[in-house]
């Protein structure tokens, strides 16, 4: 069972808090302990943070593990940043997939995005809805094989259509940030606006 500031109960119970617009009982792919883990990295990323930001996301507006897997829900364009060999950073827009509590992306084979994180695999994400919310990841990009991960073949062929995912997509490669940092919020008052 997940503590949650402010409520105790199952996730189910739990997730009616949050800023949730896309969950469903049958879409969640995190198990007990993955949702203790993201928990964990959650609390402590937000200890570590300094001031200013603490400032801004304060108790109330920080976004618990429950509410960050209903916020992502199957799939939300997600801000990737890599750097290139000279240093330079680059982003631009992936999918953002949340499969058991990490963030998971893919892109074409001969992608920079690729090149860049094969040599260089620190990476920044960011999923952003205006000022209502921010998931922001800062960790390692490992390329991943859903061939040899059979719960997250089913979890994209779910997301993207098996006609899509055999006819192309298990051909891209795909990757999981390995965060070491990762900050969430939600700020209500902009979702009634």
């Amino acid at each position: 069972m997940i503590e949650v500031p402010g409520a105790l109960g199952h996730v189910s119970e739990v997730l009616p808090r949050y800023c949730s617009v896309f969950w469903q009982a049958d879409g969640m792919h995190e198990s007990p302990e993955d949702l203790e883990w993201l928990q964990r990295l959650l609390d402590d990323s937000y200890a570590a943070a300094g001031p200013h930001l603490r400032s801004i996301i304060n108790e109330e507006r920080r976004l618990h593990a429950p509410g960050v897997i209903a916020e992502m829900g199957a799939m939300r364009v997600m801000a990737l940043a890599t750097t290139t060999a000279r240093g330079e950073p680059r982003v631009g827009p992936v999918d953002g997939l949340l499969y058991r509590g990490r963030l998971h992306f893919g892109s074409g084979a001969s992608s920079l995005r690729f090149q860049h994180i094969r040599a260089r695999p620190a990476v920044s994400a960011s999923v952003i809805d205006g000022e209502r919310l921010q998931i922001t990841v800062h960790g390692r990009a490992q390329e991943v094989s859903p061939a040899e991960d059979q719960g997250l073949a089913s979890f994209l062929k779910g997301v993207y259509g098996r006609e899509a995912w055999d006819s192309w997509m298990s051909a891209l490669p795909w990757a999981r940030i390995d965060p070491d940092r990762m900050i969430a919020f939600c700020n209500q008052a902009a979702k009634e606006r």
